[in-house]
């Protein structure tokens, strides 16, 4: 007699495709910071550490101050999502993921706000340092949540691992090729996200940008907290 197992097969988890989704997002928000707001990523600290070096060198065009108000509230974001997630213990995760969406969704948009009529070919400093603060909590917020994930090459904003495993773990460097679609697809959300987002800010400004990223951050966690709680009560029926 067989045996009907379709009860028991749990659905793919949404996870690694809200991820891919986060990853796009964080194309558009360095498209805003680097072309928006003069050479300064906000999701991206390699970056930052990287031209706070060629600043201090007495390097033309590299002040200091934008890269370190990046790294200094990228930590501050990183430090409170940390908090949080030490406080959420057991509690549901598609719970835990909508809350911390809104929270870098409200930052995202609170930033498109201020970035209302802002024109980076005279930019205002004071605008210039709070959308700079606004966009980098959100995304050291984000990268804290994420990190407690633990899916593997899905960082959402760091692609130098997920690069390097795609060719050395290629079947021509005699691995097996693991993770290669979702590796690849990290690889090709961020860049769709820069050059989505490059062109958005090139033709309308800083805000849509970021209005789309913090709308894409939530409502994409939304659509995945809502099938992990459908999985888990199928899983408990």
């Amino acid at each position: 007699m067989a045996i009907d197992t379709s009860r028991h097969q749990q659905p793919p988890s949404p996870l690694p495709w809200l991820l891919l989704l986060l990853s796009a997002t964080t194309g558009l928000v360095d498209a805003v910071s680097v072309l928006g707001l003069g050479k300064v990523f906000t999701a991206n600290m390699t970056g930052n550490v990287v031209f706070l070096g060629f600043a201090a060198a007495g390097t033309p065009g590299f002040s200091w101050p934008p890269y370190v108000v990046a790294i200094l509230t990228f930590m501050l974001g990183a430090l409170v999502a940390g908090r949080l997630a030490k406080r959420r213990s057991a509690g549901p995760l598609a719970g835990w993921l909508v809350r911390a969406a809104v929270v870098e969704g409200a930052l995202l948009w609170a930033a498109a706000l201020v970035a209302l009529g802002f024109d980076p070919a005279t930019p205002d400093p004071l605008r210039t340092f709070a959308i700079i603060a606004l966009t980098a909590i959100a995304m050291g917020f984000r990268n804290a949540t994420i990190r407690q994930l633990k899916v593997p090459d899905l960082t959402t904003t760091v692609l130098t691992l997920t690069i390097t495993g795609i060719a050395a773990d290629s079947t021509a460097a005699g691995g097996a090729n693991p993770n290669w679609a979702r590796r690849l697809g990290a690889v090709a959300s961020i860049f769709a996200g820069a050059l989505f987002g490059a062109v958005l800010v090139r033709t309308t400004g800083l805000t849509p940008p970021l209005a789309l990223a913090g709308a894409a951050v939530v409502a994409g966690t939304i659509g995945a907290a809502r099938s992990l709680q459908a999985a888990h009560l199928s899983a408990e029926n």
